[in-house]
């Protein structure tokens, strides 16, 4: 009896929380009726409110389209969650848009030829510089040396925000050394080497703009977030008023969710095509290895989460803190997780625990 009566408190819990909104256009329903179960749901709402999990902001799972689950936890449903590095999944969108539209001829389009008023002033000129394409740093893997995971890096994002002008001190890098064991060693997987870099991707702010004819702030409303329903983006700028594609934009936790629900439907937000089902396709196979764990597309995280002894292969959007938007697509499932631990060790950890020990194992 005292399980029965846990159960029926989750259940109770979880109805309160999904009558909390009804004029948003979100379907609310109880766990069960999209086979899941709502106990452990509840667990993980518990934990997070004992304070066995830091700094979580909010936490939404919807599955087959449907909100089963919203929690917040620092704030509420309007709070605009800064996901930092999240914000890069959606450039992705906006390149595949431009592709849509034929205001960008593809990702094999080199970028200086693009931005021809940067190649007449660049620095270090190396012939593989005029090579470097948006498909280079969609899957983070030009020859440029950034890496914002190594301090000593030339490029690394932290020395950009130093300076003015991002992109020219991005494009000035000089090309990066490699060592290696061996004389020939085995080539990378997939034929890329991947190489954190924020600033690679700001460049893409520059690269949309100038196809397009609309500073990328103002592309985004019109093109993605206007047809998506949200109407509050917050966008970090550079000095020189450039909106900065490769972290810190703000959305509520519901219009992340869209996002991601956007590409679980292969491009499709209630029945209106905003991406090509073949753009959602390519950005979510894997162009980069970055681990034995995890792949990379285009601007996407990909990895198996493993739980309860089965393999969820995913697709995620990711940032500092543990910011977490992820796509389970064989079990219909979508989860927003918004955390604010930023820089500090185990952040991606625990939130993917979250995901594992409690999300997943209620899935049937």
């Amino acid at each position: 009896m005292k399980n029965i009566a846990t159960v029926l408190l989750a259940v109770a819990a979880l109805g309160r929380l999904a009558s909390a909104q009804v004029n948003d256009g979100w379907e609310r329903v109880q766990p069960e009726s999209q086979a899941m179960t709502a106990k452990p749901l509840h667990d993980m709402e518990a934990a997070i409110r004992a304070g066995e999990f830091k700094k979580i902001g909010s936490v939404l799972v919807s599955r087959s389209g449907k909100l089963v689950y919203e929690g917040y936890f620092d704030g509420d449903a309007a709070t605009l969650r800064d996901t930092r590095s999240a914000t890069k999944s959606i450039t992705d969108a906006l390149v595949g848009i431009a592709i849509r539209e034929r205001k960008l001829s593809g990702v094999n389009a080199r970028v200086l030829d693009l931005l021809p008023e940067r190649a007449r002033n660049v620095q270090n000129a190396d012939p593989r510089k005029d090579k470097i394409t948006v498909e280079d740093l969609l899957t983070m893997s030009s020859p440029l040396e950034c890496d914002d995971w190594n301090d000593a890096s030339r490029g690394n994002e932290e020395r950009m925000y130093l300076v003015e002008d991002w992109a020219q001190f991005i494009l000035d890098l000089p090309i990066r050394g490699r060592m290696q064991v061996g004389e020939h060693p085995d080539p990378p997987k997939y034929g890329r080497y991947f190489s954190y870099c924020t600033g690679g991707v700001f460049v893409l702010s520059e690269v949309l703009a100038k196809s397009t004819g609309m500073r990328t702030d103002r592309y985004a409303q019109e093109k993605l977030f206007g047809p998506l329903g949200i109407v509050d983006a917050q966008w970090v700028y550079s000095p020189l008023r450039v909106p900065q594609t490769g972290g810190g934009l703000r959305l509520t936790s519901e219009d992340l969710l869209k996002i991601a629900e956007l590409y679980r439907n292969a491009g499709v937000w209630k029945g209106v095509r905003l991406l090509d089902e073949t753009w959602v396709k390519a950005s979510t196979e894997p162009r980069a290895q970055i681990d034995d764990q995890t792949e990379y597309g285009y601007l996407w995280w990909l990895k198996t989460f493993k739980s309860g002894g089965r393999g969820f292969p995913a697709y995620f959007m990711s940032g500092n803190g543990g910011n977490k938007i992820v796509v389970v697509p064989s079990i219909g499932l979508s989860v927003v997780i918004t955390s604010t631990n930023y820089n500090t060790r185990g952040m991606h950890e625990q939130t993917e625990k979250l995901l594992t020990d409690y999300i997943l194992v209620a899935v049937h």
